[in-house]
């Protein structure tokens, strides 16, 4: 009986550690919910709606459809601007991770969306040609900056972008809301800021609209115990992966893969409450020391002349203290990028938690501990 009722206890925390490792994820009024730290947002059978980034809500829902349907019905001549709505496809909520949630669409659509302080939302086409409708706050207002990027604005300053990344189109429509084409394997990208875009998040949207910056890593605080740092990848396109493989309060850790050669930029974004002496940091690339650069058009002009790694670094000016990074990389296709705030490189720092399930060192300790105690128990029987 003592061996059964130590059984029946570590069943249970394993349950407990599962239910703790992802953001609440569940069932709304009208359909399904994700709330993670930074981002929530609620579905309905064919829409995202409220979608939240740090409590500020531009976006009020989000509909995806394929061009042929969503084309169906207009007149030849009617443009992008026209279309104001469609009958939209189903969607389902499908995947909730520590770092974002996963959103498949009918029409071969996916939507994900990533849990960090811009709240960033890829819609991929997936294949086929999308139609993306995004309905604003009733005090939020959009307005074009190019065929690729639009720019919404709330009364109180909170401001959102829409991009482009790849071939498509994003326009501000008769009704001004946001309508977008987004053509086969590109993605229309969603990213919010608390307050006034600077001139330094243009340059990051510039490069992730043109396809110069790839991927984009925020690391911040651990959302689970607040003192240990948690890193989250987005991928711009399908051409380049990053996989973190170790993180701790002065060094994060990273390997870079492109099937293309031609070099590339990688963002990144750091927390200061994560990140010790962030004003210090220093880049390796495979062990070697990047040269510090003095812009962004340096760092770009790296990649493009490929003559050797460089980086980037700007103090955000947004309310939430941030160092915001860029490195370029020369040549590719598997790197190891490093940024460590001791002057050191290596890979001694912390475990990266890169399975997305959130549970960490703690947890493992607690289930070792457990397992020794069933050992016991067992034992004595």
């Amino acid at each position: 009986m003592k061996l059964k009722a130590a059984a029946l206890s570590l069943l249970l925390v394993v349950s407990l550690v599962g239910m703790a490792a992802v953001p609440a994820a569940g069932q709304s009024a009208e359909g399904e919910a994700y709330s993670g730290a930074n981002v929530e947002f609620e579905t309905t059978s064919n829409s995202v709606t409220n979608y939240t980034v740090g409590g500020d809500v531009l976006v009020d829902n989000v509909t995806v459809q394929s061009s042929s349907e969503a084309e169906s019905g207009l007149g030849a001549d009617a443009g992008l601007e026209a279309m104001t709505g469609f009958s939209a496809a189903g969607l389902e909520l499908t995947s909730t991770t520590r770092a974002s949630a996963t959103v498949s669409v009918e029409s071969g659509a996916e939507m994900e969306s990533h849990d960090n302080k811009n709240g960033v939302l890829q819609v991929e086409s997936n294949g086929e040609d999308q139609v993306v409708h995004a309905n604003l706050s009733s005090d939020a207002e959009a307005h074009s900056e190019s065929d690729q990027r639009v720019v919404v604005e709330r009364d109180d300053g909170t401001q959102g972008a829409f991009i482009v990344v790849g071939d498509g189109e994003v326009v501000v429509n008769d009704e001004g809301n946001v309508t977008a084409d987004v053509e086969s394997e590109s993605e229309l990208v969603y990213r919010q800021y608390e307050s006034d875009r600077s001139d330094d998040d243009e340059d990051r949207e510039r490069m992730i609209e043109e396809g110069t910056a790839t991927a984009e890593v925020f690391v911040q605080e651990n959302r689970e115990d607040g003192e240990e740092t948690a890193a989250d990848a987005v991928e711009y396109g399908h051409d380049t992966s990053v996989e973190v493989v170790a993180e701790s309060q002065n060094q994060v850790e990273m390997n870079v893969e492109r099937a293309e050669s031609e070099g590339k930029v990688v963002l990144m974004s750091v927390s200061e409450a994560a990140f010790e002496s962030a004003d210090d940091l220093e880049v390796f690339v495979d062990g070697e020391a990047a040269a510090r650069a003095d812009s962004y058009s340096e760092v770009e002009q790296s990649v493009m002349d490929g003559d050797e790694p460089r980086y980037h670094v700007v103090q955000s000016s947004s309310a939430e203290a941030t160092t915001d990074v860029a490195v370029g990389i020369d040549h590719f296709s598997e790197r190891n990028v490093e940024m460590t705030s001791d002057g050191d490189s290596g890979t001694d720092g912390g475990e990266a938690d890169t399975d997305g399930d959130g549970a960490g060192f703690g947890v493992l300790g607690a289930l070792a501990a457990l397992a020794a105690a069933l050992m016991a128990v067992r034992n004595r029987v």
